[in-house]
This record gives structure tokens, C-alpha cells and sequence, in this order.
């Protein structure tokens, strides 16, 4: 080893040692400043934040004022995950986001395709005041990152605010990927005489080949417009970001490609300072892999174009303007000007410009584009109607309730927002890998370069300079950055579209998990509302004159059952005689003169104490108390006329869903405050065998908790407002059927359609979103797990394989591609059928001592006990 060799090795050790300084060491903190009780700092935003990390005082709202100074589509956006805060950034322009800090802890920022990185230090309140200095340099702090949660907000994004964001990002993705379509030509036309004339001298000889074509000032004319044309968007990302203390996949192509045109200009304007030997050039090395490098960005950024569609198809639904009844006269006026109050008419086929409440018509209305359902639903006066769906065959009037943020649209597309700047934990993996990579890839580059010039044959100086080119470029952090978030893009605006809303990243994840699926009864498994099921009516009596006679006489009552049994008589078309004489028998019934007839309407005890015969109707009570509903026994002038059944009847859905969890791998336990008869009617009924009856709501969450002390991973389905305690216990928490802000706050995801198939479609979800970001993981890891070692030259003492830059460069560009096309893959995935077949093909009958015991007790659905009830 002589004296060259050594000062090569300290200097690669000298170098190393610095580069772990420069990325690792200490940063310095800027400081907000105060304005009118607000924190406000200044970031510039140009391949890298300025400051990166930032210093507020907890308590205080903070104005972060990103002042991007740069375009293309890297920094187009800041996510702070942690957060749950995105804002757009557009190119040129300043974009202020708000923050509220009340806690302290580290929190980080970051661009969209997680490259580059930026902290928020919220310090503690010490009471010695906030931000006394103005905007300054303040204490070295170091770049750790803290999982600490805090409040953040950005302003409330109004619909318009939205749409114009999304406009602007993407007229600025068209703009670049115009640019790039010019910079990619300008490259292929004067890289390609370069290339065709050192691979034909090399694969068939210098007689193939003019001389001109490998002269080495024509191939400097050529390749220098590629060098500081076409890979200008990469050099001044590049160079940037390493100003920063940072690096990025532009960072290694750039230091790769200067290392090559500099040392083929070297030998270019003064070969006689090189050995004879190491006067080679690598001109067309530095034009193929800049034009493949930006080839590869374009085809990216033409798949990425299609991972933000959900926004967008959201947006699009939004209704441009309302009809306004305005003194007796419909009015046409732009739906940002319809405030709370406001009448409007909607006609047939248009859509529904904001949330309203019906007043007068009747419609079927088609709700797909917000619940997922594709059956169109009735409305009629005093129901409730989503603005952006689209009215039916019918004329509705209606009167406005929510406008502008506080729509269920705006609230759709705050959450999926919200969950595409959210960060699965998944990605944790990514993040820890890409804070590393980087620096780690530039000294194997070092390495490789001291070894192969320390040891290698000759020309050394050639191999060692190709080798470490070769690794620069091969690495791809971009593949690690893009493999998580954009599968979560993708995932939850596949969720919204079907009606499911998924609060986090960390939401989808989880649910993949899920071994368990605990279901609240009421309102979940059921409609949560008892409704009229038969009428059975004795000899000498008409079931429609029995109904009749009933409804009368509870028309006057306001007990649920009452309520059930008036609506099933108008469903029926009958229109109940006025009644006379009514009286409530507490816990039994009522009694009531119905066309000059003695109506008993109630329990058996109300017409055992009446002195009537209840012998005829006590069996066929039985049988339907053995069904789990309700009997509602009447006689009419003192003779037993007919028994009602009323009941909360299983949704129409709840049995195939059911089955189709259980397909899923998944056990489903039923958990309700009825008492075990009735819950175990609905159980048999939809193919459950595990129950948790007359579990009080208090303590839903203790038998959620207790799952999960056995090694479940559970999943609670709720209402999202009286399952709260246990929605927020669950693992994952799943608001079904109300779609309110209660329920989107209470849950990690969110149901619109009130069906349980939103449950299978949210799990199936889950699982396949899973699968696409480790496929992504895959793709971005296996390449550089294999390339890397390659490149430095692993294989070149077994067999004499050296890795080309322009390979190097070729796989890198397909690595990054391939993890866009996998994760666009995944906008194919549609949302599931439900079967409707019986539920595992099973029937299954009540045993004897459940039988026996029903038939004794007026057992029912929706809590409606013989002692509660009052007619």
C-alpha cells in the first residue's frame, strides 16, 4: 500500500465522519415571533424548509407562513402527520396554516412525498410569557421526533377553498409534467448519437463507428445542455436540499452525474494531467441517466395524477347553485350564498344544493355518492336530505340546515384530508429506513470509492470512480417516501366513495387486524325503531278491522309501540274511526269506545283484570314472544278479537353481512342491554353464537377491554353517541348509521349508510390497502437491498460483474415507478357484493329450555318489557 492509497483511506474516513456531522449534529432552532397574540414564522420553502426546526411556546396559536419559492410537486404540499393537518403550497406564493399547541412535545412537518422534514419544539409553558424575542436564532436542539399529540387546525377549508386548492395543484402537476415532456426530449435527441456511438464501438469495433461520433469534444457539446437543461429540475433540488443538511434522491443523482461530467470535462480540457489509462470519459453515462431519471419522474407523475381522484370526484358533486324561494318566486342564486333558513325548490334531477330538512313533496332521492348505497331513498316531509345528492321522479321544498363547512359533504372531504395527512404506523418502518438511507448510501459510495482504489485492478481510479457513481445512483429513497402514503391516498378515497369515512392512516391499518367484531344490537344489528310485523286475528274477526280498531284507539297514545302500530295501519292504506273514551292502564294498556265498541288494547294482565277470556289468544302471543317480538293482545265488546306483534326487525343487510364477516376469518359477538331471551332471538336469527346481554352502557367498555385481555384485536360497532365509551375502547371504533358530527368525532371510522356492510367493506378495505403498501415496501426495499451491493461491486471478484451508471440509473427510475403504478393499482378495487344467501347456510331452532321459558315471558326486542309498558 503506498502513501497515495493511505491518504485515500483517511480522507474517505475524514469524509465519512463529517457526513455523519452534517446530517445528525445539532440544528439550530428559529423562533416565532408575537403579533397580535398569535406566534407567526416566516419558512421558506426551496428544497428544503428554512428554519427546519422551529421553537413556539405551548398554549398560544401558531402561523406558520410557508413561503415556497420553487415548483414541481415535491413540496407542493406540508403534511404534519401527528397533526393531522395538510395544506397545499403553491408554487411562488405564500400559504399560512394555523396550529393551536396545547401540549408540548416535538411534532414533525414534512413535504408530501416525505423527503424532506422539517420540527416543530412546542416548549412548556413556564408563565414567564411566550415569544418575547422577536424572529431569531435561538438554542441547538437536536432532530428527534416525539409521538406526542396536540390540537392542530388549519383554517376551515370552505368548498371553494378546497376545489381551488385542488385546482391549483393540479394546473401545477400539468405544468410540470409538460416541462418535463420538454426536458425529456431535449435529452433523448442529444444523448442518443452519444450512446449509439460508444455502444457500437464497444459491442462491434471502431470500424462500425466515425470517428466524429466519439470525439470527446462533440460528445462536451452534446451532453452539456442534457447536463444543465434536462437535469436542472434534479441539480437545483439537489444542491438545495444538501444546503438544508438534508438529502434526497436528487442529492445522489446529482452528486453521482457531477462526479462523471466532471471528471469526463477533466479529461476532456486536460487529458495530459491523467494517466493514458484512466483517460476515459463518461459522457454518455451522464445524458442516459439524467433522461432516464426524468423519464421515469414523468411517467410517475402522470400515475400520481390519478391517486388524488377521490378529492376531486368529491369536489365535483358539490352543487354549483340553489333554486331560492324568495317571496313566492324560485330564485336562482350560487349555492355559497344559501344561508341557514333559506327554502329551497329542488326539482327532478337536480341536485341537492346544501343539507336541508324536507317541508313539503315527496322523492326518491339517490344518496350513492355520499352513503354508498345504490338504492335511492324516499323522502317525505320532515326527513332529512344531503346536500350533493340528486333528486329523484318528485318536486321537494325544503329549508336549509347546514351550508358551507357544515355540510356532510365539506365534512367528507375535512376527513379524508385529515386521513391523507395522517401517518399509518406502517410507515414508521419507511421513515426510520429514509432518515438513514441517504447518508448511509453516500458513504458506501465512499467506501466503495476507497476500496476499489486501494485494491482494485487497474485502472483503479476508473473502477472506483464508476462503482461509486453506480451506488449514488441506484439508491432510491423516493420509492421509500412515496410506498406508504400514497397507498393511504388511494385506501381512504376508495373509503369515501363507498360511503365509509376513515378518521387516520392509523385507522386503515389497524383495521386489517381486526380478529373480533363486537356489534351493538340496537340501531346496528337492527333498525333501532319497533315496527307493526303481523296481525292475527280470531274467528269472526278481519285482521284489517282489528288493525283498524287498534290504531284507533292508540292514535291517542305516544308510546313507541303506539307509534308502531298507527304507522303499520297507514302503511296498510287504512285509515282508523275516531275514538272515545280513552284511558291508560299503567303497565298494562288502554282501554277506548271506537264506533260505540269497548276496545281493550295490551297485556294479557290487562284483559285477565277486565274479567275476559284471554285462552284463544295466550298461544299465538307465545309464539310470537318466542320470535323476540312484542304481542299486543285486543279484544273488542269483551271478545278476544286478535294479537299485533310488533318488533325492531334485524335490517335487511345485517344477517349477509354477518356471514360475510365470519367468511372474513372474523368472530362477531352481539352486545346489548336486553335481557339474554330477546338478544338471543336476533343471534339466532343473523348466525351469532356469542352474546353479551343486559350489559349496561357503562360498562360496554369493560367487556371490550376484557376481549382484549384475552389477545383480541376488536372492533366495536356502535351508534358512535351511546357507545362512545366503547367505540373509544375498541382498537378500531366504527360509527354506523347516523353520519352526525358526533358520531365522525367518536369513531376512527365512519359509516354514512347506517349498513353493516359498510363493517366487511371497511375491513376488506383495510386488508387490501395493507397488502398494497407492503408490496410497495417490497418494491422500494428490494431494489436497493440488491442493487446497492452490485453497484459497490460484490459480485465483481466471483464473477466480474460491474453494475453500469446507466443500468444503475434504469433501475432506480423503475423502482420509484413501480411504486406509483402498485399504489394506482389499488384505484381498481371495487367495493364488494353482499351475498344474500342465508347466512352459513344454517337454520337453527330455539332449544326446549329457551322455548319454554320464552313462551312465559312477553320477551322483547327493543326493551319494550310487559312493565314498561303504558298504552
Amino acid at each position: 500500500m503506498d502513501v497515495t492509497d493511505v491518504i485515500v483511506i483517511a480522507a474517505a474516513a475524514v469524509v465519512i465522519a463529517g457526513l455523519g456531522w452534517f446530517f445528525f449534529g445539532p440544528r439550530r432552532a428559529g423562533s416565532a415571533r408575537m403579533e397580535g397574540g398569535v406566534q407567526r414564522v416566516e419558512v421558506t420553502v426551496r428544497g428544503g424548509y428554512r428554519p427546519d426546526v422551529i421553537r413556539v411556546r405551548q398554549g398560544v396559536p401558531v402561523e406558520l407562513v410557508f413561503d415556497r419559492q420553487e415548483s414541481g410537486e415535491c413540496t407542493s404540499r406540508v403534511v404534519f402527520p401527528n397533526l393531522r393537518v395538510s395544506a397545499g403550497l403553491p408554487a411562488f406564493a405564500r400559504t399560512t396554516v394555523r396550529v393551536s399547541p396545547d401540549r408540548a412535545g416535538t411534532f414533525g412537518f414534512a413535504c408530501g412525498m416525505n423527503m424532506i422534514h422539517g420540527t416543530l419544539l412546542v416548549e412548556p409553558d413556564d408563565g414567564a410569557g411566550t415569544g418575547q424575542a422577536a424572529y431569531a436564532v435561538g438554542q441547538a436542539v437536536g432532530s428527534g421526533t416525539s409521538a406526542s399529540t396536540t390540537k392542530a387546525a388549519a383554517a376551515p377549508t370552505q368548498g371553494g377553498d378546497a376545489a381551488e386548492e385542488e385546482a391549483a395543484e393540479t394546473a401545477e402537476r400539468r405544468a410540470e409534467i409538460a416541462d418535463l415532456g420538454h426536458r425529456v426530449t431535449v435529452g433523448a435527441v442529444l444523448t442518443l448519437p452519444v450512446l449509439f456511438g460508444v455502444m457500437a464501438h464497444e459491442l462491434f469495433g471502431a470500424d462500425w463507428v466515425p470517428g466524429w461520433l466519439l470525439n470527446h469534444w462533440l460528445q462536451l457539446a452534446l451532453i452539456t445542455p442534457v447536463m444543465f437543461y434536462t437535469g436542472r429540475p434534479i441539480h437545483s433540488t439537489g444542491w438545495l436540499t444538501l444546503r438544508h443538511r438534508g438529502a434526497d434522491m436528487n442529492s445522489l443523482i446529482t452528486l453521482g452525474t457531477t462526479a462523471a461530467y466532471g471528471y469526463s470535462l477533466l479529461v476532456t480540457l486536460a487529458p495530459d494531467l491523467l494517466p493514458s489509462e484512466v483517460r476515459a470519459v463518461y459522457f454518455e453515462a451522464v445524458g442516459v441517466i439524467l433522461t432516464l431519471i426524468l423519464l421515469g419522474r414523468l411517467l410517475e407523475a402522470r400515475a400520481k395524477a390519478g391517486t388524488g381522484e377521490a378529492i376531486r370526484a368529491l369536489l365535483g358533486l358539490q352543487a354549483r347553485t340553489a333554486r331560492v324561494i324568495r317571496n313566492g318566486t324560485p330564485t336562482e342564486i350560487p349555492v355559497d350564498e344559501v344561508v341557514v333558513g333559506d327554502e329551497l325548490l329542488i326539482r327532478p334531477g337536480e341536485k341537492v344544493p346544501v343539507d336541508a330538512q324536507v317541508l313539503s313533496g315527496a322523492s326518491p332521492v339517490d344518496e350513492s355518492m355520499v352513503t354508498g348505497e345504490p338504492i335511492p331513498v324516499t323522502k317525505r316531509t320532515g326527513d332529512t336530505v344531503i346536500g350533493a345528492t340528486v333528486n329523484g321522479t318528485g318536486s321537494l321544498t325544503v329549508r336549509a340546515s347546514k351550508v358551507g363547512t357544515d355540510t356532510m359533504l365539506a365534512q367528507i372531504i375535512r376527513l379524508v384530508q385529515q386521513a391523507q395527512a395522517s401517518k399509518a404506523p406502517i410507515q414508521r418502518l419507511a421513515d426510520a429506513v429514509s432518515t438513514y438511507f441517504v447518508p448511509v448510501v453516500i458513504t458506501i459510495a465512499v467506501g466503495t470509492f476507497a476500496l476499489w482504489f486501494t485494491l482494485g485492478p487497474a485502472p483503479a481510479l476508473t473502477l472506483a470512480l464508476v462503482s461509486a457513481v453506480a451506488v449514488l445512483i441506484i439508491a432510491c429513497p423516493c420509492a421509500l417516501g412515496l410506498a406508504t402514503p400514497l397507498s393511504v391516498m388511494v385506501g381512504t378515497g376508495k373509503g369515501a366513495q363507498a360511503g365509509i369515512l376513515i378518521r387516520s392512516a392509523e385507522a386503515l391499518e389497524t383495521a386489517h387486524k381486526l380478529d373480533t367484531i363486537v356489534l351493538d344490537k340496537t340501531g346496528t344489528v337492527t333498525k333501532g325503531e319497533p315496527v307493526l310485523t303481523d296481525v292475527r286475528a280470531t274467528d269472526g274477526f278481519n285482521e284489517d278491522d282489528v288493525l283498524a280498531m287498534v290504531a284507533a284507539a292508540e292514535a291517542l297514545s305516544e308510546h313507541p309501540l303506539a307509534t308502531a302500530i298507527v304507522t303499520g295501519a297507514h302503511d296498510r292504506g287504512l285509515n282508523p274511526p275516531p275514538a272515545s273514551g280513552f284511558t291508560s292502564v299503567t303497565g298494562k294498556g288502554i282501554q277506548a269506545t271506537i264506533a260505540g265498541r269497548t276496545v281493550h288494547v295490551g297485556t294479557t294482565r290487562l284483559l285477565a283484570d277486565a274479567g275476559l277470556d284471554t285462552t284463544e289468544l295466550a298461544p299465538i302471543a307465545a309464539g310470537f314472544s318466542a320470535q323476540g317480538k312484542t304481542p299486543v293482545l285486543a279484544a273488542v265488546n269483551g271478545q278476544p278479537a286478535g294479537v299485533l306483534a310488533v318488533a325492531d326487525t334485524v335490517k335487511d343487510d345485517s344477517a349477509a353481512a354477518i356471514a360475510a364477516l365470519r367468511r372474513l376469518g372474523l368472530n362477531v359477538v352481539i352486545i346489548t342491554g336486553d335481557n339474554a331471551r330477546t338478544a338471543q332471538v336476533i343471534a339466532r336469527h343473523v348466525s351469532v353464537d356469542d352474546v353479551l346481554a343486559e350489559v349496561l352502557p357503562q360498562h360496554k367498555a369493560d367487556e371490550i377491554r376484557r376481549l382484549q385481555r384475552e389477545g383480541h384485536t376488536v372492533g366495536m360497532v356502535g351508534d358512535g353517541i351511546n357507545d362512545a365509551p366503547a367505540l373509544a375502547a375498541a382498537d378500531v371504533g366504527l360509527a354506523i348509521g347516523t353520519g352526525t358530527d358526533v358520531a365522525i368525532e367518536a369513531a376512527d371510522i365512519t359509516l354514512i349508510s347506517g349498513s353493516l356492510g359498510g363493517v366487511v367493506t371497511a375491513v376488506q378495505l383495510s386488508r387490501a390497502t395493507m397488502r398494497n403498501i407492503r408490496q410497495n415496501l417490497f418494491f422500494a426495499l428490494i431494489y436497493n437491498a440488491v442493487g446497492i451491493p452490485i453497484a459497490a461491486g460484490a459480485l465483481y471478484p466471483l464473477w466480474g460483474i460491474r453494475l453500469s451508471p446507466i443500468i444503475a440509473a434504469a433501475a432506480m427510475a423503475l423502482s420509484s415507478l413501480s411504486v406509483v403504478t402498485n399504489s394506482s393499482r389499488l384505484r381498481r378495487w371495487h367495493t364488494p357484493l353482499l351475498s344474500t344467501a342465508e347466512p352459513d347456510l344454517r337454520t337453527r331452532q330455539p332449544d326446549a329450555e329457551t322455548s319454554a321459558d320464552t313462551e312465559h315471558q312477553a320477551s322483547t326486542v327493543h326493551g319494550f318489557r310487559e312493565e314498561d309498558e303504558e298504552q
